[in-house]
């Protein structure tokens, strides 16, 4: 069985939207397209080589799109990408010239290609997606990119769909420029208890 892995750059008060450029999403008025660029060091990009570890990437539509219409072109910053198995979750697209693209149309779906055979499943930006997927208990582990900044407004990571879920620190990293990356393994069931008792 595969594991879904949720890789996200995210603000302070959960903002994931658009983190690499002006043009990445600008959808619902979003000013701040690129935040993460002034917080890009020597030890990020070390962690990210890390993070970006061989796997299939499992998307949202949106996401998708954005991605089918730059990772061709910019595939040197990313080597594999264009090889590995990207699976769309969509209700309206079933085919893309992106080599090595699959169309879900629902969560039933992503459960068949989660207990198959193959590399583990990366999911970027995505949010409606990842919504879903922590409403049915599917996501496996985080890596988050906590960044120093709030932006008010744009695309958040968490809802109040999610089920509870406890989940356990595996490796953290502090940048100089304050960004922290935290990996988190699901733990079981919520505890719960009375302080000081």
């Amino acid at each position: 069985m595969r594991k879904i892995v949720v890789l996200e750059f995210i603000t302070l008060d959960g903002v994931i939207q658009a983190p690499g450029g002006p043009e990445e999403d600008p959808s619902e008025d979003f000013k701040y397209g690129g935040w993460v660029a002034p917080y890009d060091d020597e030890v990020s990009n070390k962690a990210m080589e890390k993070i970006l570890k061989p796997s299939d990437q499992l998307l949202g539509r949106k996401t998708f799109e954005i991605w089918e219409n730059y990772w061709p072109e910019h595939a040197q910053y990313w080597p594999g990408i264009n090889e590995v198995a990207k699976y769309a979750l969509s209700k309206t697209r079933t085919s893309s010239d992106w080599n090595n693209s699959v169309f879900l149309q629902d969560v039933e779906d992503i459960k068949k290609v989660k207990a198959s055979e193959g590399l583990d499943l990366h999911v970027w930006g995505s949010s409606e997606l990842v919504r879903l997927l922590l409403q049915h208990d599917l996501v496996d582990e985080f890596w988050l990119m906590i960044h120093p900044i709030t932006l008010g407004k744009g695309k958040k990571l968490f809802g109040d769909q999610a089920i509870p879920a406890a989940f356990e620190l595996k490796e953290s990293i502090v940048t100089p420029k304050g960004v922290i990356i935290a990996n988190y393994h699901r733990a079981g069931e919520v505890q719960t208890g009375r302080v000081g008792a």
